[in-house]
């Protein structure tokens, strides 16, 4: 039996809005996966039924607890106060901030952790209301760019009042909290940490080859306006007469209310006479296994992305990158290195750089052997693991004596 003060697991409860495969989801799977068990006991709450249930379930303590699809299904560009004062859906979201309320302190957590705009508003105010500590994980640039105006300003004024503290997913996604960061005291300094989301890295396979003349060029993603998949077309385009050989791939699906842009994509594929060299993969389960079939990843984002998991992933399996500069990419990816980036919005800009890596395939192969090594050093799921549980450690340890820390002593947690 433990003695009363052996430090225990934390009970660390993570909500997310959804449980389709979107990146904050996967990134909150391989979070969940790769926690220190000795050290956290992980207990997930999902608002919807979905395909995240049964890939999170086997790695913790899972519930689904229903949220009105008023609230649940709205999206993102429609959370601006206005929506949020509308009496049903008020009524609605206050109704399951105390639910949750109740259902952490039922289930006796230690801290909650927020992985989705929605989850942060309903969570920070039931987190508030139990009186149990809150990180927000933000995986979103709150930026004009991204959110309107009014989410934005919503966002950012929440933020300085609500979590105990904040993880973003990138420099670039703190960079657009820091307008609500200066308007507070200097307590919330020290409440806030960019940890960058990890992969794992597996073994190689075979000896991998410089990329050919008969490559294999795929985008990967959600199928979505400004996921760029209309600029990776429009580049093929550009491409095809000069390597008639290479083909192409777009895998992914649309969620939510996009399958009129996957109709557009599909349309402007037989328009440009690609449909012989492009393949529509829909959605694939094992995305590692499909990046390695693949010579060159793109991501032709249109807007800053807020991180970009799919490139480290194809870093990771030594894949050379074309991909859009802004957001945090240029935080993963050198110019030059492991990889090239491109103006965003710019298929000729993408056409070149692909051609480039297809004319120059020893360059091409160095790139993705430092794009690898560069995962290694920076961008590990085990690093980002360590760097979060480190997060719980200091917000509870600047809430407890020292005492009462359910954590073991600060230097036990390597980084």
């Amino acid at each position: 039996m433990p003695l009363p003060d052996e430090p225990r697991p934390l009970r660390v409860l993570f909500l997310d809005h959804t449980a389709q495969l979107g990146g904050g989801e996967i990134a909150l799977l391989n979070l969940v996966r790769n926690l220190d068990r000795n050290l956290v006991h992980p207990v997930v709450v999902l608002w919807a039924n979905g395909p995240l249930v049964d890939r999170i379930a086997p790695h913790a303590e899972t519930y689904v607890v229903p949220l009105s699809e008023a609230v649940g299904k709205a999206a993102k560009d429609r959370l601006g106060w206005k929506s949020l004062l509308h009496c049903k859906a008020a009524l609605l979201a206050a109704g399951h901030v105390f639910k949750m309320a109740l259902l952490a302190k039922r289930l006796r957590v230690d801290l909650v952790h927020t992985n989705s705009l929605k989850a942060d508003i309903i969570g920070g105010l039931a987190g508030s209301l139990a009186r149990i500590p809150v990180i927000w994980h933000v995986r979103d640039r709150i930026d004009a760019e991204y959110l309107p105006a009014p989410v934005v300003a919503m966002f950012r004024r929440l933020c300085a009042v609500l979590p105990d503290y904040v993880i973003a997913n990138s420099h670039a996604t703190m960079a657009t909290l820091q307008d609500a960061r200066s308007q507070t005291s200097d307590a919330f300094r020290g409440r806030a940490r960019t940890v960058h989301d990890g992969c794992e890295v597996n073994p190689l396979p075979s000896p991998q080859l410089p990329v050919a003349t008969g490559a294999r060029i795929g985008i990967i993603g959600r199928i979505s306006p400004w996921k760029g998949q209309h600029i990776f077309l429009e580049a093929v385009a550009l491409l095809r007469p000069l390597y008639p050989t290479v083909q192409f791939e777009i895998i992914g699906a649309p969620l939510f209310s996009e399958r009129s842009y996957d109709a557009h994509l599909r349309t402007l594929c037989e328009q440009l006479d690609l449909s012989d060299t492009v393949q529509f993969a829909g959605f694939v389960e094992n995305v590692a296994e499909r990046i390695e079939r693949l010579d060159i990843v793109v991501h032709a984002s249109t807007i800053g992305e807020p991180f970009g998991q799919v490139i480290i992933e194809a870093m990771a399996a030594q894949k050379p990158v074309v991909a859009t500069n802004g957001g945090g990419v240029p935080e993963i990816l050198e110019d030059g290195v492991a990889g090239l980036l491109v103006p965003m919005g710019d298929a000729a800009s993408l056409a070149n750089a692909l051609g480039f890596l297809l004319a120059n395939p020893q360059v091409a192969a160095s790139m993705g052997r430092e794009g690898r090594q560069r995962v290694l050093a920076r961008f590990t799921i085990a690093r980002t693991a360590r760097m979060v549980e480190s997060v719980y450690r200091d917000v509870l340890d600047s809430r407890r004596p020292v005492s009462g820390q359910l954590f073991p002593a600060r230097g036990s947690v390597k980084l």
